[in-house]
């Protein structure tokens, strides 16, 4: 079981040179004896296809909607993509929850920064919530809530699985015009990240449990997410 594969990040040649760690990894975990794995929100669903072993991706989504819907309801809702690149996961979350979608353009010039450039959709007086799949250094999320709030959004909340959150990253999200950050608990809090006020953390342990059930069973697991 491993909540966060940790270097699905690397997974193509992003210049010359570079490894594709993920794949190494993966060679690693197989060769050392592991005859299936279980993990969730993996970065790009294809590192599956890495493994010569059977391979779950798990999604924290259906545990997201449930905290969506206790804390924040179904009214006036734009779901909002951080990027281009998460659109489909945004798109998903939109639909179980029927609210609309919103698109930040953003460009990267460099690692660990972000820029946003425009906001694609009307979050004029709309309660936003960005979702994305690994939170890390924050910028990306923070500065995409001060583009929403700029466009005329009531508020912004940010959903994330895996909350990486290295180097200054809480205290960035702790100064941010963001309303909460949830993550799940796919990767151990600090006690910088517990004690900050503006981040709550939400528990995926029944859901690695129920598939956990399902695969000793062999019962169906992709049948949890529809």
């Amino acid at each position: 079981m491993i909540p966060y594969f940790g270097y699905a990040r690397q997974d193509r040649k992003v210049g010359p040179r570079t490894p594709i760690s993920a794949k190494l990894v993966s060679n690693l975990i197989t060769r050392a004896g592991a005859d299936r794995v279980l993990t969730i929100d993996l970065h790009a669903g294809q590192i599956q296809g890495f493994f010569d072993i059977p391979t779950d991706n798990l999604y924290a989504m259906p545990v997201m909607v449930r905290d969506i819907q206790d804390y924040l309801g179904h009214d006036n809702l734009m779901i909002v993509s951080p990027d281009v690149g998460g659109v489909v996961r945004a798109r998903a979350l939109a639909k179980r929850l029927g609210g609309d979608l919103a698109i930040v353009d953003k460009r990267r010039e460099r690692a660990g920064e972000s820029e946003v450039m425009n906001i694609i959709g009307d979050v004029e007086g709309r309660s936003c919530i960005l979702i994305d799949d690994i939170v890390d250094s924050g910028g990306t999320i923070c500065n995409a809530a001060e583009a929403l709030l700029r466009e005329g959004a009531k508020d912004v909340c940010a959903y994330a699985t895996h909350g990486v959150l290295s180097g200054g990253a809480v205290a960035r999200i702790k100064g941010s015009k963001l309303k909460s950050l949830v993550i799940t608990d796919s990767i151990a809090a600090t006690d910088e990240v517990a004690k900050c006020t503006n981040i709550r953390r939400i528990s995926i342990a029944p859901l690695i449990g129920e598939a956990m059930r399902r695969i000793n069973h062999e019962e169906s697991v992709s049948s949890l997410f529809d």
